[in-house]
C-alpha cells in the first residue's frame, strides 16, 4: 500500500503517467496498476484517463486521497525516526535478579557504571538465593539472571562471564594460620556456610566432598555478611568469596588460609531458552562483559 500512495502522489504532482514513472523509476504498466489498485481497495475513481492516457485528470476522491497519502506518508516518516531515537536512547525497565553473592559484593559498582551510561533505563534488582532466582528466570519474573551456582534446566541458557575465587576465611590469628596447609587440618572443624540452594552452599559441598573431609558441623547463615561475622567471631571456618572478605582481611578481622592451589567457580548469566531479549537486555550483557575485562 504504501509503494502504491507513493506512485500515485507522483501522478498527481506530474499530471502525466509518463513523468511519474520516469520521475519514481517504474514502468508505465506498472504506474498503472499501482493506480487501479487503489482505486479497486477503496472503491472509487481517483484519475479519469483520456484515450492512450495522453492527458488525465484528478477526480475530487483523488485530491482528497492525495492529500491523506501526504499525511500518512509524513506520519510514517516521524514514527520511524521516533522508533530510531527510541533504540539510540534504550528506554523502559530492565529486571535483574541475582544470588546474594553476587547482588551485595558485584553488582552495585557494576551498576553504577550502568545507569551512568543508561540514564533513561529503569533498574529493578531481585536478591536471592540462586535455586530461587533461576525460578524467577523460568517463570519470566525477571529478564537476566546473574548467579553463582549451577543450573540444569534445559530451558535456560546459561553462560560464564566472571570468575570468581574462593577462598577459605578463617578467625584473625587462627591456630590454622601457624601451621603448613593440610586437608587433613580441615576436618573435624566448625563449617559456617549458606542455606541448601545458594552457589555457595553448593561449592563449599563439593569442595568437602571431593577431599573426603568430614566436617564436625555445619552452622548456617542465611547471608553472606553474617557468615564473615561469625568467622570473626570464632565460630567456625568457612569457603566463600575473595570478594566478600578483602576489606575483612584488610582491617585483620579475618585471615586467609594459604592453600597449595586455588579455587574458583563462574558467574554467569541466564536468559530463557530461545527467547529473544529486548535490546535493554542486550546492552546490559553487553557491558557487563566489558566491565569485566576490565
Amino acid at each position: 500500500m504504501i509503494e502504491e500512495l507513493k506512485t500515485f502522489m507522483a501522478v498527481v504532482e506530474y499530471e502525466s503517467f509518463t513523468k511519474a514513472a520516469e520521475a519514481i523509476n517504474l514502468s508505465q504498466p506498472s504506474v498503472s496498476l499501482h493506480i487501479k489498485y487503489l482505486e479497486k481497495y477503496f472503491d472509487t475513481i481517483l484519475i479519469q484517463r483520456s484515450i492512450k492516457q495522453k492527458h488525465i485528470h484528478i477526480t475530487d476522491s483523488g485530491y482528497f486521497l492525495y492529500e491523506r497519502a501526504k499525511q500518512i506518508l509524513k506520519l510514517l516518516e516521524k514514527t520511524k525516526e521516533a522508533l530510531s531515537d527510541y533504540e539510540s536512547t534504550i528506554k523502559g525497565k530492565i529486571r535483574i535478579g541475582a544470588s546474594f553473592t553476587i547482588g551485595e559484593y558485584f553488582l552495585p559498582a557494576f551498576l553504577g557504571q550502568f545507569s551512568t551510561k543508561y540514564p533513561d533505563l529503569d533498574l529493578e534488582v531481585v536478591i536471592e538465593n540462586t535455586h530461587n532466582i533461576c525460578d524467577k528466570i523460568k517463570n519470566f519474573q525477571v529478564d537476566i539472571a546473574l548467579v553463582e551456582g549451577s543450573v540444569s534446566s534445559s530451558n535456560l541458557s546459561v553462560t560464564p562471564f566472571y570468575k570468581d575465587n574462593m577462598v577459605i576465611a578463617i578467625p584473625y590469628n587462627h591456630p590454622l594460620m601457624h601451621k603448613d596447609f593440610s586437608m587433613k587440618e580441615l576436618a573435624n572443624q566448625t563449617w559456617i556456610s549458606r542455606e541448601i540452594g545458594s552457589g555457595t552452599r553448593e561449592y563449599l559441598n563439593h569442595f568437602l566432598s571431593i577431599n573426603n573431609i568430614h566436617a564436625k558441623n555445619i552452622m548456617v547463615f542465611g547471608s553472606n555478611y553474617s557468615i564473615k561475622e561469625a568467622v570473626k567471631n570464632n565460630l567456625g571456618i568457612t569457603m566463600i568469596s575473595s570478594l566478600v572478605t578483602k576489606a575483612s582481611e584488610s582491617s585483620r578481622e579475618i585471615s586467609i588460609l594459604k592453600t597449595t592451589q586455588e579455587y574458583s567457580r563462574n558467574f554467569s548469566y541466564v536468559l530463557q531458552q530461545g527467547v529473544i531479549p529486548p535490546k535493554s537486555t542486550l546492552v546490559f550483557i553487553e557491558m557487563l562483559k566489558n566491565y569485566v575485562k576490565g
